[in-house]
């Protein structure tokens, strides 16, 4: 594709823009999205990202005060702080600002909060469900043995025997 204005170089910069629900696109060479006062970045670091990420959260949702000036009591990072630096302070973080964080993590990725991995495109749709599901299976037969444990040890031996019958029955 041609630069729209010049002619004479590929294009290498397209830009989009909306302005009033009309799109337009705009197909520029690297010297005259220059000369048209375009910057370009080349990469976009992931703290940028997560800062832009947090301002648009607080812009829209009206984050109020009192979260933002939260802090943790481990490192003592506040809402605010994060916002300004986009680096968490510790792990205990993630569980003082967590719905904060969860609906941060939801914009950014289109309204998913729960990682599922990736899956090659060559598997059929119907297998990756299969895969899915094993999953689940799996992490339920973990949390009954878990209880199971917890019963024997605790000796309610009746729960027990039927959180047993339940693992053999999955198996």
């Amino acid at each position: 594709m041609q630069c729209e204005i010049c002619k004479n170089k590929a294009a290498t910069v397209h830009l989009t823009e909306i302005v009033d629900g009309a799109r337009t696109e705009s197909h520029l060479c690297q010297a005259c999205a220059e000369k048209e006062g375009i910057s370009i970045k080349s990469q976009l670091s992931l703290n940028e990202l997560l800062s832009s990420l947090i301002a648009a959260h607080q812009q829209t949702d009206g984050q109020d005060t009192g979260e933002i000036q939260k802090s943790c009591p481990i490192c003592g990072i506040t809402m605010d702080m994060f916002r300004k630096q986009a680096v968490l302070g510790c792990p205990n973080d993630y569980e003082v600002f967590g719905k904060t964080l969860e609906q941060l993590i939801e914009k950014a990725h289109d309204g998913n909060c729960v990682h599922k991995g990736k899956v090659p495109a060559n598997i059929p749709q119907q297998e990756v469900l299969n895969i899915a599901g094993n999953t689940d299976k799996a992490d339920e037969k973990e949390e009954l043995k878990r209880r199971l444990e917890e019963a024997v040890t605790s000796e309610k031996y009746e729960l027990a025997a039927k959180l047993r019958d339940q693992l053999k029955t999955m198996q």
